[in-house]
């Protein structure tokens, strides 16, 4: 009598059951899209901060750069578009928190989606609203003279879009490492924000400032963003303040993510 064998049905291993590591990446870039894309308005609303800078206190530095109207918004809107994208992505860690206390982000971990990806494509979903307020804020300044270089600017833009998902990813991991303490993301975010802001030089020119001063100024990295903003603005794609932009962009990336990933995978156990 010849018996009949059942076939063996085997289980994916949890590993196979996962994508890839972009289709994960993938698939959290969209679910952080979705509210942007509901509500567009969050661009506009998100720009006013800097604009208020541009229309407030831009007039103040006319008579202090002595470059006249046009020369001083050829100097001072690189700086606000800087400005804009350190406002918008520095804060980005609260809507984790956000998801921390209502159980949304422990829910996300239990998905099959690894751990890299909640961080990578939470970062680079900041591309987005980066470019957004920054092309608004350049058409808003063109009926007042401002003259941008087609070429540098849209460099200038992928460099902003670079820059926005490292300071993206190091908010989201201050937000998992003091996700019990709200209190303490603002303090900190607050307590770098503004001097990462005024010793760059996006508002005041630092070259005659005290020695301690521009040392300071050197030390920061988001100098050498602004510097190689006004540069591509003004059309100088070659100058030399382009590359240690570019160096300062993609350090600034490389280490956010890394500092992301890092925090993520301690956290979530």
């Amino acid at each position: 009598m010849s018996s009949i064998t059942a076939p063996i049905t085997r289980r994916p291993a949890a590993a196979s059951a996962r994508g890839s590591l972009a289709h994960d990446v993938r698939t959290v870039f969209r679910r952080e899209l979705q509210p942007l894309v509901r509500e567009p308005f969050t661009l506009v609303f998100g720009m006013v901060q800097p604009l208020f800078f541009l229309a407030l206190f831009g007039p103040l530095l006319v008579s202090t750069t002595g470059l006249g109207d046009a020369g001083t918004l050829q100097w001072f809107v690189p700086g606000i578009l800087v400005m804009s994208t350190l406002f918008a992505t520095s804060m980005t860690g609260s809507n984790l928190l956000a998801e921390v206390q209502n159980g949304s982000h422990e829910r996300m971990l239990v998905t099959p989606l690894r751990r890299s990806a909640l961080i990578v494509g939470r970062a680079l979903k900041e591309i987005v609203p980066v470019i957004g307020q920054a092309v608004l804020i350049v058409l808003v300044s063109l009926p007042f003279g401002f003259d941008p270089h087609a070429a540098g600017g849209l460099i200038g833009l992928v460099l902003l879009a670079t820059f926005g998902v490292g300071l993206g990813a190091l908010s989201y991991a201050l937000a998992l490492a003091v996700r019990d303490q709200e209190w303490m993301f603002w303090m900190v975010q607050q307590t770098f924000l503004f001097p990462l802001m005024l010793l760059s030089g996006m508002l005041l020119p630092i070259d005659d400032g005290p020695g301690w001063l521009r040392a300071l100024s050197a030390a920061n990295p988001l100098t050498y963003v602004v510097d190689a903003e006004r540069a591509l603005f003004a059309g100088d794609v070659g100058a030399t303040t382009v590359l240690w932009g570019v160096l300062a962009a993609a350090g600034t990336a490389a280490a956010g993510l890394t500092i992301g990933v890092r925090t993520i995978r301690r956290t979530a156990g």
